[in-house]
């Protein structure tokens, strides 16, 4: 898409991001499983010959004989907002978007050769034009990620798992790969979230958005602060029993709370990385090749050691003591043993200048 190709200008000036990788939005659970995926020798081949089996033609025609293909001649205000977002976050290829009827407000981005855009009648008929604008541009950063090739499998898997639910061994393995496959899942919306806000440029939009799909189209009845209020409540309230409530309710979805998404939303806008990508620093597509893949797993487990670190949840908080617990043990037992190695005089003078004082414990 060219800069002469735009019938899209949006109301308001919006920065765009040439060349921009997916790595710049991408949650780090989310960009560790993507780079390890891209690295795998031989996986497209796998997956262009696994569209044989799954049901992506019959949906691409289904999406053609019972919905609206947008363009300029049907609903051409969702046609600019797609070319738009394609602009903003430098998608070449302008996916085809339908919308179908449906009163459940819902939007997707499938597909293994060509990724294709479904938005519900609800949510169209549900949100403004600015809080659309960041759904769009959420559904072109899942284009951009490559997502729908893999939600695409989970689709097909789910379907398989439930044709062999009467095959004990058979449905425990396709449940296993559909549970991994729906925790990074749900971290792939983290990350279109952002790519959401990386288009819209408003995030106030974005959170009147995710605040509208949880309650409805009353929004004189409701407040961003206090839902995200809510999502704070949520973390940290109750004891050991609901966290595990917490992880069965979420267990089965595809997508993270709603609150929650508003939050880990609401946190990125206000983080270094978000700033260092509006001002022009940000990772380029030229570069995924050389992305390693040691360095994105690395990344990831600091993100979730953080978590457990920060989180108020309370099973968290326990695991996290449990683990500063270990690494004083680790230390202790370290001490002691450094200390009988050296003839149990304490600790030997470091090399660097400092004093045997500098290493001791609190023991």
């Amino acid at each position: 898409m060219t800069e002469n190709d735009q019938g899209n200008v949006p109301s308001r000036q919006r920065k765009r991001f040439p060349g921009i990788s997916s790595r710049a939005y991408e949650h780090p659970a989310d960009r560790s499983a993507l780079v390890a995926l891209r690295k795998l020798s031989g996986f497209d081949t796998v997956f262009k010959a696994l569209s044989g089996l799954l049901p992506e033609r019959s949906l691409r025609l289904l999406f053609l004989s019972d919905s609206v293909r947008v363009s300029d001649a049907q609903f051409s205000h969702l046609n600019d907002m797609l070319r738009d977002a394609c602009y903003i976050l430098d998608l070449e290829k302008v996916p085809p978007m339908y919308v179908t009827q449906d009163p459940k407000p819902n939007a997707m981005c499938i597909g293994l050769d060509e990724p294709i855009i479904v938005v519900t009648t609800g949510l169209v008929e549900l949100l403004d034009e600015e809080e659309m604008r960041a759904v769009v541009g959420h559904e072109v950063g899942h284009a951009l990620s490559g997502h729908s090739v893999y939600r695409t499998v989970l689709l097909f898997l789910t379907g398989l798992a439930l044709k062999i639910a009467w095959i004990p061994l058979g449905n425990v393995a396709i449940m296993a790969i559909v549970t991994a496959l729906r925790e990074w899942f749900r971290k792939s919306e983290l990350s279109a979230d952002r790519a959401g806000l990386l288009v819209g440029q408003d995030v106030q939009a974005s959170m009147r958005g995710l605040m509208k799909i949880a309650g409805g189209n009353h929004l004189h009845e409701m407040n961003v602060d206090a839902f995200l209020a809510q999502a704070d409540e949520y973390e940290k309230a109750g004891d050991l029993r609901d966290s595990v409530l917490k992880i069965l309710n979420v267990l089965p979805r595809t997508h993270p709370f709603t609150t929650v998404r508003a939050a880990e939303l609401k946190k990125w806008s206000e983080n270094r990385d978000f700033q260092r990508i509006m001002d022009g620093h940000y990772p380029r597509r030229s570069e995924d090749k050389d992305t390693s893949v040691t360095d994105s797993f690395r990344e990831s487990a600091g993100h979730y050691a953080d978590t457990v670190r920060t989180s108020k949840d309370p099973l968290m908080k326990l695991v996290g003591d449990i683990a500063g617990g270990a690494g004083d043990l680790a230390g202790d037992l370290g001490g002691k043993l450094r200390n009988r190695f050296n003839g149990g005089q304490g600790p030997k003078k470091p090399d660097d200048g400092g004093t045997a004082d500098d290493d001791k414990g609190g023991s």
